[in-house]
């Protein structure tokens, strides 16, 4: 082999790994990419699962409050029917 020739199988080489590097970089771009996308997602979800979390806590709560609030009513009547039984009356 010639000096020409083993200059021109360099340059060959040589464009090729650049093609291979540019490819792998390429590559490593888009899995970073897949991986920053996957990462926002599921920070999304997790946002979504507390936010839904405050909600069910808030509605639990307000659920009580109206149980207590019916008992209470429901003792007031009881106390009413007695009252007007005791007053002669037909509940």
């Amino acid at each position: 082999m010639d000096a020409t020739t083993l200059t021109t199988l360099g340059s060959l080489l040589l464009g090729v790994g650049a093609v291979v590097g540019g490819l792998v970089s390429y590559l490593g771009k888009r899995g970073e990419n897949a991986l920053t996308g996957y990462s926002s997602l599921t920070d999304n979800l997790q946002e979504e699962r507390d936010r839904l979390d405050r909600r069910v806590r808030e509605l639990l709560a307000e659920q009580a409050e109206q149980s207590a609030l019916r008992a209470a009513d429901q003792a007031e009547i009881a106390r009413l029917r007695a009252l007007i039984i005791h007053l002669g009356g037909q509940p």
